[in-house]
């Protein structure tokens, strides 16, 4: 049982994760997987929480 877990700053909407969770589930059925083997965990972070080169990504402009 595969498991995908997917960290990406907060902001995409329930229908852009439902076209996420396909996409990884129709690359992994390519390989052999079947799709209700797969597990995909989404956490959304929020930018104050992430740092790129020490700096918040918050900051960034």
């Amino acid at each position: 049982m595969p498991v995908v877990i997917v960290e990406m700053w907060e902001g995409r909407t329930v229908e852009q994760k439902r076209q996420l969770a396909e996409g990884i589930t129709e690359a992994f059925s390519k390989i052999g997987v079947p799709p209700e083997a797969l597990h995909i965990i989404m956490k959304d972070n929020p930018k104050h929480n992430w740092a790129i080169a020490g700096k918040l990504a918050s900051d960034a402009k």
